[in-house]
């Protein structure tokens, strides 16, 4: 007989995140009395702001401590409606919003409800790792589409058995922004093709130029567009989990029952809560994207500055995305080297894809002295592997 009743074979194919993986290494390190460079959780070392804060509290001193309508309160569909409407220039209705606990129940949900087994999901590599772990979960295929974004690939990818397509602008990892004329390109594409899409923009208010347009924007593809945000990145809410969504008609009904069945509702004093970050004053919000533009530039630069280390620029998020592979190394043993021999926690680049083994994944969600001596850190590292180097080729 077996230690333990069996498991079902679909459990092996949910993958997970490393991030949490390393943080839980960095902690153990730190018991020990090891000082960690934390750069590998996507989250802000802000406050969540005052008056969200408040909104919260006065909700909670009012008794709304209970069960509430599954797609949410009405005030917050409607705050969601109009946040997500008027930067793209979009009419979203009330009705089209559903609110879930974070951004990631609308993703697995989605892949839940168009796609199963004998279908193909098409998922930016490198991505979110959370987006071909609930894929394959599905019993849907994969199909992962290289960054940077190519047309010509995305229409050899998409076919017959093509159910959704996965985008992410700004991406994690990559910190890339998707072009108007790269939208442009993809609604030609997929305007032909019987497929839903899905837009991961979390980070759409994190940007260090212009606002990243969105595929939702898309004449062709508005109404089979599933747009996504969450108050956790933009307003230093990722414990609070509350995201939301402008959802088509037809897959308002099933995600709703997905919600009931998960979770029944988001607290309804969390909802109040995102209704005062959504309707209230941004400037905490600006105050953070000029922290994380300036946390940027010194990353970017500090990498810029390492032997066999390159990096392109973010355009929006808070992440840089380095090419390790001058290093002589690759991004998974560069990362263990780096969290076991100088207290740097980061992420290898292959938990974002198989595209991404020669990368690192650097949050710049941390304090400026951290991340330079996070930088300086591996710098020191990287230059006793070069002499270790030269003295095992010296004749």
């Amino acid at each position: 007989m077996s230690a333990h009743p069996p498991l079902t074979a679909g459990v092996s194919r949910l993958g997970t995140e490393s991030a949490f993986e390393v943080l839980g290494r960095a902690r153990a390190l730190e018991a020990e009395g090891v000082d960690v460079v934390h750069l590998e959780l996507g989250e802000p070392d802000f406050p969540t702001p005052a008056h969200v804060v408040e909104a919260a509290a006065a909700a909670m001193r009012r008794g709304e401590t209970g069960y509430c309508p599954a797609p949410g309160l009405p005030e917050l569909r409607d705050a969601a409606a109009r946040y997500l409407a008027a930067p793209r220039g979009l009419a979203i209705d009330s009705e089209e919003i559903l609110v879930a606990t974070g951004a990631k129940p609308f993703l697995m949900f989605a892949v839940l409800a168009c796609a199963g087994p004998g279908d193909e999901v098409v998922h930016p590599d490198p991505g979110f790792p959370i987006y071909e772990s609930v894929i394959a979960w599905s019993g849907a295929t994969p199909v992962a589409l290289p960054h940077p974004f190519d047309p010509e690939r995305l229409a050899a990818l998409v076919g017959p058995r093509t159910r959704l397509v996965i985008l992410n602008s700004p991406n994690n990892p990559t910190g890339a922004v998707l072009a108007q004329s790269e939208l442009r390109a993809l609604e030609q594409i997929l305007e032909g093709h019987d497929c839903w899409v899905l837009s991961d923009e979390v980070y759409a208010r994190i940007v260090y130029g212009s606002p990243a347009p969105s595929v939702a924007a898309l004449p062709a593809l508005r109404e089979r567009t599933l747009l996504v945000d969450s108050c956790s990145k933009t307003f230093a809410m990722t414990g609070w989990r509350c995201g939301f969504a402008a959802v088509p008609p037809a897959l308002r009904e099933p995600l709703t029952r997905m919600i009931i069945n998960s979770t029944s509702c988001v607290p309804p004093f969390v909802q109040r809560a995102a209704v005062a970050a959504l309707t209230g004053p941004m400037d905490a919000v600006d105050e953070m994207v000029r922290t994380f533009r300036r946390r940027r530039d010194t990353v970017v630069q500090g990498l810029a500055a390492l032997p066999g280390v390159s990096c392109a620029t973010p355009e929006g998020a808070f992440y840089a995305f380095p090419d390790v592979s001058g290093t002589g190394m690759s991004g998974a043993e560069l990362a263990e080297r780096l969290l076991v021999q100088e207290g740097v926690a980061l992420l290898a680049g292959a938990g974002f894809g198989r595209h991404a083994d020669a990368h690192l994944r650097i949050s710049y969600a941390a304090a400026e002295p951290r991340l330079r001596e996070g930088l300086a850190r591996m710098g020191a590292m990287l230059e006793r592997a070069a002499v270790q180097d030269r003295g095992r080729t010296a004749p």
